[in-house]
This record gives C-alpha cells, sequence and structure tokens, in this order.
C-alpha cells in the first residue's frame, strides 16, 4: 500500500503562484508604447500603477485563489485546464500584505481571484481578507476589490463598504459574445446587474443620499476580452458608452487577446496591440472629450482606423471649417486632434489675456502641433507651414 504525503504550498509559494496569475487583470491604462510593444503586464506581484492625480502607486496584485469552477475558452483559470492550485486564507494574504506594506514595498492591494465553489463563498474569503486588514490591522491605504459575477447583494454592498474602488470584468460586450468566451456565465444579471448594484451603492454615498452605510468606494471599472468573441469595436464602445452613461463607470480596460497553451482558444491568433490602443482613445473621446458613441469613425464592418487615431479620423471626414483657436468654445477646441481637456483648459485661461497668434504658444500649452495645426486659426490666420484643408 502506497501513502501519498499531499504537501501545501508554504506563503512564499503561494505568492510566487497566485501573484503572477494576477498579472491578466489590468490596472491602469498602459502608455501608448507599452501597447504598440505588446507590454502590457507587469511580472511579479508589485504593479506600478499610474495614479488619476499624478505619480504612482506601487499595488500587491494577488489572487485569493486560482481555482474556478467555470471552463472559461480564454482563460488560464479555467477548470479544464490541468494545472497547480493553491488559496491564500484571508488571515495568510492579509497578513503578507501587511508585511509588505510596513517594509515600504507596495502602496496598496489590488485582490482578485478564480471562482470555487461559487461565487458567494469567493466573494466571503475576499471580504474577509479585506476586512482583517481594515478592522484588525488598521490598514487605510488603497484597496481595489473584485465584485465576483453572481454574488448576492449582501457582499456586493460590503464590499463597496470597505475597498475604495470595486470593479467586475464584463469580459465581453454583451450576451452573445459571452457565449463564446465563458458559455457557463450569464451577462445581464449576475455581471452588469451586479455593476448597477455597486454603481446604485456608490452613487448614493457620492450624492449624500445615504447616511447609515458609510461607502467608501468612489469609483467602478470595467475589463474586456479583445478578440477571440468576434466582436466589432463598435459593439464594445456601445456597451462602454452606456456603462458610462447608466453605471458612471470611471475607466474601462482593454486586454488584447494572447493565447494561453490548453485552452480551446489556444490556437487562435493574438489580437493586434493595436487594436487595444485605439479602443483606448476611442473610450477617452466618449469619457473625457465628449463625443457619442455614434460619432466615433467606423468602419462598414464596426471597426476603428488601425493606422491613425480615431479622433484624427473624425477630424478628416467632419472638421471642414477651421478652428478659431482664440473664440472656439471648449467642446469645439476638444475636437481638434492633438488638443486633450488640459491643454483645452490651460488655451481658454491664456486667451483671456491675450491672443493666441504663434503654434510655440500651443507647444508650451500642450498641444501637439502636428496633430493640431491643420484644424486651426491663429488670429484669423492659417497656422505657418500648414497643408491647406480648406479651398
Amino acid at each position: 500500500m502506497t501513502t501519498t504525503i499531499i504537501m501545501e504550498p508554504d506563503i512564499q509559494q503561494k505568492l510566487a503562484i497566485l501573484g503572477a496569475e494576477a498579472e491578466v487583470e489590468v490596472t491602469a491604462v498602459p502608455e501608448t508604447q507599452q501597447i504598440q510593444r505588446g507590454i502590457q503586464h507587469p511580472t511579479g506581484f508589485i504593479y506600478n500603477a499610474k495614479q488619476e492625480g499624478g505619480g504612482t502607486a506601487r499595488l500587491f496584485k494577488v489572487l485569493q485563489t486560482n481555482a474556478c469552477r467555470y471552463a472559461c475558452r480564454y482563460c488560464f483559470t479555467s477548470c479544464a485546464i490541468r494545472r497547480k492550485r493553491t488559496t491564500f486564507k484571508p488571515d495568510e494574504l492579509a497578513t503578507t500584505f501587511i508585511s509588505l506594506n510596513q517594509r515600504g514595498r507596495v502602496d496598496g492591494l489590488f485582490l482578485s481571484s478564480g471562482i470555487v465553489p461559487d461565487a458567494n463563498t469567493t466573494m466571503e474569503q475576499m471580504i474577509a481578507t479585506v476586512e482583517r486588514l481594515r478592522l484588525k490591522e488598521g490598514y487605510t491605504g488603497y484597496i481595489h476589490l473584485k465584485l465576483i459575477p453572481g454574488a448576492s447583494f449582501e457582499y456586493i454592498e460590503r464590499a463597496v463598504e470597505l475597498a475604495d474602488r470595486v470593479s467586475l470584468n464584463l469580459e465581453a460586450p454583451n450576451a452573445e459574445r459571452l457565449a463564446t468566451l465563458a458559455p457557463e456565465k450569464e451577462f445581464a444579471g449576475s455581471m452588469w446587474g451586479r455593476m448597477a448594484w455597486a454603481a446604485a451603492l456608490i452613487r448614493r454615498a457620492r450624492t449624500g443620499a445615504d447616511h447609515d452605510t458609510p461607502i467608501r468606494a468612489r469609483s467602478l471599472t470595467t475589463q474586456f476580452v479583445v478578440g477571440p468573441a468576434g466582436e466589432s469595436d463598435r459593439e464594445l464602445l456601445a456597451t462602454v458608452a452606456r456603462a458610462h452613461c447608466e453605471l458612471n463607470l470611471r475607466r474601462a480596460y482593454f486586454s488584447a487577446f494572447s493565447p494561453i497553451e490548453r485552452t480551446p482558444f489556444a490556437d487562435l491568433p493574438a489580437e493586434d496591440p493595436a487594436r487595444e490602443l485605439r479602443l483606448y482613445q476611442a473610450d477617452f473621446m466618449l469619457r473625457d472629450y465628449g463625443f457619442a458613441a455614434d460619432e466615433l469613425p467606423f468602419d462598414v464592418d464596426g471597426f476603428l482606423p488601425r493606422d491613425r487615431t480615431p479622433k484624427q479620423a473624425w477630424a478628416e471626414r467632419h472638421l471642414v471649417e477651421p478652428v478659431e483657436i482664440n473664440r472656439a468654445p471648449r467642446r469645439m477646441l476638444l475636437r481638434v486632434p492633438g488638443i486633450g481637456p488640459k491643454s483645452a483648459d490651460r488655451i481658454i485661461a491664456l486667451r483671456r489675456d491675450t491672443r493666441l497668434r504663434d503654434l510655440a504658444q500651443l507647444r508650451k500649452l500642450g498641444v501637439t502641433i502636428a496633430w493640431a495645426a491643420p484644424y486651426l486659426l491663429l488670429d484669423g490666420r492659417a497656422a505657418p507651414g500648414q497643408t491647406r484643408l480648406w479651398w
């Protein structure tokens, strides 16, 4: 008779596995150069995330478990793949994070998880980890907590009470595309519906309508897998626009598909990173530049151009008259390629005291001159050396 001894991985082994496998979760919009080079995810479990107010934060990015009940066709945690599975107990994970934080190695926590044996049990373990940090360890810093599709309202409510940001990966833009990626998951209720619950709680807290429940979370995000389900850019961005409107979505993250060995999608081609870049740029147009989804420059098949930014493509079609930099309202300035929200505000502030007549003035304000100049008038005159667009 042979006796089999099963050894429980130690903390360092768990960290190596569950930290590395959390890399697929996007925590910040990658730099343009990173996307173009195909560099999207960090190595290890500490990730330097750009903060919206400037600077970076070192996030401890980790999974509670890499075990999962679902057999999603693109995913490394799929239950259909034989691999080493392990789980952090709440006290183990909280203690590990506090140790890293006290040693000055990390500034915040990004906690995600596989789903096993069910949504509520998984969320219960994740919340227990965060409760240990908040209530026992006295940690008051940044926590981003993933919401589990199908989790009960009480767990969603507790998550937004504890975390600074919550998110749920929609993965696909609609139920039809989700059925290709993850046929066991349900889009409308267990995914979109749970995001709507969280959004309502956050909205009430921000407006002061709910004084009884201390809501900490101030933002909601989601993530999409781009490519393997055959979705168009129009489908993705229509869903993103709806989420901005209905859920006050703070950010949409796009992850260009890369095949993983032994998954059903292992033989599919990797998605072009340029497509991911254009989706981010189009989302900025929706979120920060005042564009509507039906204004975006899709081709007949519903895709954005790859050879130029969507804002450049829109301008080529629609900016039929030059924009006078000294008179144009902010909304119109934001339609000019090379002018963003910050540079538009600087232009408006400066022109209160002076006339803008020189491209050098705009360059100092942060305008990308090569993109903007063909569409501008400087005090009634075309920018020097620009290609004439109007006859």
